[in-house]
Order: C-alpha cells, then structure tokens, then sequence
C-alpha cells in the first residue's frame, strides 16, 4: 500500500511538472563571437511553437521579445503542426505581429515541408500561410540566402529531403549535398545557416557555416539530469545534439529546445524557450 502511495505521489508529481513546463518558457541568452562581423548584433532565435499560444495572441511571447530588443528574428521552423485538419493561423497571426516590428527571416521546419510536399493531404494551409508571411515581409529563405551588408553577414535557409527525418537512424548526408542546395558560403562573410535538424551539424560545420541555428529536438522532451534530453524525434535516446551550444572546429550551433508541442504534449524539466544570440565582433 506505502508503494502504491509513492508512485501514485511521484505521478502527480511528473503530471504537474509536464503541465507546467508545457505552458511557460524561459530566456537563454548565448554570445558567439566573429571576427568577420562589421558590427555587433542582438538576434532572437524561434522554433518548434507548433501553433503555442503564450497568453492571449501570445501576448507573453511578444512582450517577451520586446524587451530584449532584437536587431531581427530567425525562425528555424515547425511554427505550425502538420496534422490533418491542422490551422495554421495562431503561429500566422504571431510572425505577422513580429514583422511588423524586427526583420524576420524564416527556414521551413520539417513540419511546413510536409504540408508543402503533401498538399494533397494537407490542402493549402502551406501557400495560405506563406503567402501571409511574404504580404508581412517576412524574408522565407528555402535554400537560398540573403546578405545583410551592415553586418556583413549572409543567412542562409536550409530546407533537407524529408528522407534526413527518418527515425531511429540518420541518412547519410555528404557536404556536396549541401552545396547543391546553397552554393558554397563566403570567407569573407560572416555565415548564418538557419537549418532545423541538428543532427547534420558536422556537415553543416565541414560545409562552412560560422554559425548554425536549429530546433526540432524539443529538449528531448524531458530533460534527465546528467544525461540531458531522453529522447529525440527520430526515437534516439539521449541524443548528442538536445538543446544548447556547440561547436565543431571554427562553427557554432545553437539549438533550441523550442516553444510548443505535437503528439506527445510532453515537457518534463524543460520549459519551452526563447533564444537570445548575441554576436559580437572579436
């Protein structure tokens, strides 16, 4: 009965930490330092709301966000859910009341690939929504690039075969590919490659990012101590690449554990959050 009791107790426990953490988000800020830049900058870093709501319109969010004050935005995708029936205007009406304060420019995650690459599943939720972010003047980058000369600075938007999502392995991706999809990055510039699967970083680094942008892990939905996310969304455990900074040779990644949920609504000791990137010249 004493045992019965404890994990009745510890599953109370985990349902209101999941309830929680589900339902807020915190800031974490990182500094990435490049030589190359022509002057500093103030980023924030968004993926994975998959259609969240922070408070009213997200009001929580946006306010959020004004206070830090960001120079632009960078989406790395998955702002909506590809599900049947999905509607996608919760994370439309968000990135429309963006734009209309900071520059944002958005890479598809794999989510707005599938109702682009499955429309006849999907319907039109995919050229509805894109079509109210190029009206907002949203910059939609889909393997191409657009150069910010104040910064000196080329972001780059990514979008992989839907192949790279497979679970329980990854496909092999050889740098080629990516040059086939991007050209090759500038040595002179600085390089922003906004690419929501982060187990590519190796390549991406070999490819020649300085700094690379992801999402698409959620944190490994629930964060175990010393050993960091549990599971990822192509069903590894622990996976290397979780949430947080890391770096391979000259590049940097940052990968957030995102804002939202799908299918498994589940955050355990990993609130949904809001990325801040400082770059600064060295």
């Amino acid at each position: 009965m004493v045992i019965l009791i404890c994990l009745a107790i510890l599953a109370i426990f985990f349902l209101v930490v999941m309830v929680v953490d589900c339902n807020r988000f915190v800031v974490r800020t990182y500094k990435c330092r490049m030589g190359k830049l022509k002057k500093d900058g103030r980023a924030v870093l968004l993926s994975d709301l998959h259609n969240k709501s922070f408070g009213k319109e997200n009001e929580r969010l946006l306010a959020a966000i004004d206070r830090i004050h960001p120079d632009m935005i960078w989406i790395a995708g998955d702002m909506y859910t590809c599900e049947r029936g999905t509607d996608a205007h919760t994370a439309a009406a968000f990135v429309r009341r963006l734009s209309a304060k900071y520059p944002v420019y958005y890479g598809n995650g794999n989510h707005e690939q599938k109702t682009e690459e499955l429309s006849q599943d999907f319907g039109d939720v995919y050229s509805v929504y894109f079509d109210q972010m190029e009206e907002a003047g949203v910059r939609h980058l889909v393997n191409e690039k657009v150069y910010l000369p104040e910064f000196n600075m080329e972001i780059y938007g990514s979008e992989i075969s839907l192949d790279y999502y497979g679970k329980f392995k990854s496909a092999r991706m050889d740098v080629d590919y990516l040059d086939r999809l991007l050209g090759r990055p500038e040595d002179s510039r600085v390089s922003v490659l906004i690419a929501h699967n982060p187990d590519y970083f190796p390549v991406y680094a070999r490819w020649g990012a300085d700094l690379v942008v992801s999402g698409h892990i959620h944190g490994g939905l629930m964060r175990v101590p010393l050993l960091g996310g549990a599971i990822s969304p192509s069903l590894k455990l622990f996976p290397e690449f979780d949430g947080g900074e890391f770096k391979q040779g000259k590049a940097t990644m940052i990968l957030s554990r995102g804002l939202g949920t799908h299918t498994l609504p589940i955050r355990i000791f990993n609130p949904g959050e809001l990325v801040v990137i400082e770059f600064c010249r060295q």
